[in-house]
């Protein structure tokens, strides 16, 4: 090979390679400017906010991650980034909302100001949580309907204007219902009454006088007693049935009346569902069973027994009807501390 060619092929060598080495440098060099970027967060008024955090995330994975707080005048800066990587910045405070940029992008040595940023007060989503207590409806009602007169008098505690509202009774306000209602004054009153029209008919087989009074009036007692409290608390209690009549009081004479006569012989249980009125009418028949204990014994009998449980069914079909039709306007409830007139 000519001597020239070698020489030129040698200086061409020498060129490239000092031109390698300089690109090199220039691409390594730490001088090189990397970017920045910087931001000032404040509140909705414009007033820094201090110490909120502020992270750096870079790469389509958040591979590379900086956090840094903001200082006294809420200010911030990265530095050292590299060149064409998106980069996403996340600031959070106490109290404030959380604020996160679109993706940036810096060229060689740009300084990226992302200026004041404004973060909002966090909104607070408040749920509320109504739970019912049926416990504390009943107590509510049950002391209400416990004031309840006929013309303000005549008790009657057993009947509910609730309607659909009507929470169940527990265990405890059946008994004390049925023992309020048993030694109530119109009640012992009511008793004495009774007792009187029996012994004017001479019924049952006791002699008159103040003694046949005295034993008329004790069968009369003995009789409402058992009644009230095996059906009105002992069986409503243990068969899970609501004792009280629930008032309709809306549509038609006929639509009242049918639930007025029906409601002798369907109950509403304490699930809120209608079902036979087993409470009612076994207790008429165990109070009928157990006067054969104290009855004269020319009366006792199982004549005695279905006697006074149709006695008592009729009774309160009467008293329902009458109920429904007439006493339910004119019974007060005392409401809050004032009378209510119930209509």
């Amino acid at each position: 090979m000519p001597r020239f060619y070698v020489c030129a092929a040698t200086i061409v060598a020498i060129a490239l390679t000092l031109a390698t080495r300089a690109q090199a440098q220039t691409v390594q060099s730490p001088d090189t400017p990397s970017g920045q970027i910087t931001g000032m967060v404040t509140d909705v008024k414009g007033d820094a906010i201090v110490g909120a955090t502020v992270i750096l995330t870079s790469g389509p994975e958040s591979t590379d991650q900086r956090t840094v707080l903001t200082t006294e005048n809420g200010f911030f800066q990265f530095d050292a980034f590299t060149p064409t990587v998106p980069y996403n910045v996340a600031i959070n405070a106490d109290g404030f909302a959380e604020w996160t940029s679109p993706p940036i992008t810096l060229e060689p040595g740009q300084v990226k100001s992302l200026g004041g940023i404004s973060l909002r007060i966090a909104t607070q989503n408040t749920t509320m949580q109504v739970k019912y207590d049926p416990i504390e409806d009943a107590t509510q009602q049950f002391k209400i309907e416990q004031t309840q007169r006929i013309f303000g008098i005549i008790p009657n505690f057993y009947t509910s204007f609730e309607g659909e509202n009507a929470a169940p009774l527990t265990t405890k306000m059946k008994f004390d219902l049925a023992l309020k209602v048993s030694h109530d004054p119109v009640t012992i009153a009511g008793v004495g009454f009774v007792a009187g029209l029996r012994q004017a008919v001479d019924s049952p087989n006791y002699p008159q006088g103040a003694k046949g009074f005295g034993e008329r009036f004790g069968v009369t007692a003995a009789d409402g007693f058992t009644d009230i409290m095996i059906g009105g608390a002992i069986l409503p209690s243990l068969l899970h049935q609501d004792p009280r009549y629930f008032y309709q009081g809306t549509g038609t004479t006929r639509s009242r009346l049918r639930h007025a006569i029906l409601s002798a012989f369907i109950a509403k249980g304490d699930n809120g569902k209608w079902q036979p009125n087993y409470s009612s009418v076994g207790g008429d028949l165990a109070s009928g069973a157990l006067s054969n204990l104290y009855f004269p014994r020319s009366n006792r009998g199982a004549g005695l027994m279905f006697s006074l449980f149709a006695l008592g069914t009729a009774e309160r079909i009467g008293s329902n009807v009458v109920q429904e039709l007439l006493l339910g306007k004119f019974t007060r409830r005392r409401r809050e501390g004032t009378e209510a007139l119930t209509h």
